[in-house]
């Protein structure tokens, strides 16, 4: 499995911006979705903004509201997360994961399919990096 590490996090004030990075061990496959998730203590993780590789065709959750936008650098095996106009529900533990899509997968559902999955469909995890936004 490609090792995935998050870094960029930090504590920033109200209205601010953060860019976090996760650094791929290998290559990415076109065919694969990647993904932002965050959570907070006691609450369930969920999908910040997915993104299917290939296309570079993105989806983001509602509360993004246009605020973030996530990206991926082949040259760098990088997927990004610029993150602007930052709130204090921002909070919390942002991870990077990665999902190789199967071969059953019509390529023309691909982007949606990734803009779809939840947490437990993913199993390539980043450790987490801790996001704070407080006055």
């Amino acid at each position: 499995l490609v090792q995935l590490v998050e870094s960029g996090g930090g504590s920033v004030q109200p209205g601010g911006s953060l860019n976090l990075s996760c650094l791929a061990s290998s290559n990415i496959d076109g065919g694969t979705c990647m993904a932002w998730f965050r959570q907070t203590p006691g609450a369930e993780r969920e999908a910040v903004a997915q993104t299917y590789i290939a296309l570079r065709k993105s989806y983001y959750a509602d509360f993004v509201t246009a605020r973030f936008r996530i990206s991926y650098d082949d040259d760098k095996n990088t997927l990004s997360l610029k993150m602007s106009h930052l709130k204090p529900e921002d909070t919390g533990t942002y991870y990077c994961a990665a999902l190789p899509i199967g071969p059953g997968i019509d390529l023309d559902v691909r982007p949606a399919y990734c803009g779809s999955r939840r947490p437990t469909n993913y199993k390539n995890w980043g450790q987490g990096i801790q996001v704070t936004v407080s006055s």
